[in-house]
């Protein structure tokens, strides 16, 4: 019986030994993903703003008038396809 007692005690400190080694793999691990992801979202928000601004300049002052040409001629078209089919 005590035989017994001591192999569980030798292998409870093996899954001790192992489950350190597991949580040490684990904090580099997520380390490492936190300064990927850090590096990753400095990235986008550089691309971002770069086309934030590009179509800011580009944009800005035609796209109302752009819009509105787009929801007059929809409303042209589905106007003309509810007379078409008899829906008016």
């Amino acid at each position: 019986m005590e035989a017994r007692v001591a192999r569980l005690e030798s292998d409870v400190a093996h899954l001790r030994t192992d489950v350190a080694e597991i949580k040490i793999d684990l904090r580099a691990l997520r380390q490492r993903m936190d300064e990927r992801i850090d590096r990753l979202e400095s990235k986008l928000d550089a691309i971002f703003e770069a086309l934030e601004s590009k179509f800011d300049v580009k944009f800005d002052s035609k796209f109302g008038w752009l819009l509105s040409l787009q929801l007059a001629t929809t409303a042209g078209i589905l106007g003309a396809m509810a007379r078409g089919f008899g829906w008016i």
